[in-house]
């Protein structure tokens, strides 16, 4: 008998997980201002400047800052995107967990 409740509980998980992953991809276009536009198009810019630079001179201080103006412009970016995005992991912690409480 447990071996039935497990292999039910097995198939209803993975049926589960395989429709949020197929639902995790499909993403809907923002719609960018031309200030936003403008925005990341800078940003753009200088990424396509930090990875033309030739980093092999520059001291340990300025391979850190340029990591942190980097990671500030990827959060920039990001923000402009909008949206909230759930991993396919914590969607099914979710499900389990509605189960549970019902």
């Amino acid at each position: 008998m447990k071996k039935l409740i497990y292999t039910l509980a097995l198939i209803f998980t993975l049926g589960v997980s395989s429709n949020s992953v197929s639902a995790a991809t499909v993403k809907d276009k923002v719609e960018l201002t031309a200030e936003q536009k403008v925005q990341l198009e800078k940003i753009t810019n200088r990424v396509e400047e930090i990875k033309a630079m030739d980093k092999s001179d520059l001291s340990r201080s300025e391979r850190k800052e340029l990591r942190k103006e980097l990671k500030e412009m990827k959060q920039q970016a990001r923000a402009m995107g909008g949206g909230v995005y759930l991993s396919v992991g914590a969607i099914i912690i979710i499900i389990l967990l509605l189960i549970l409480i019902l």
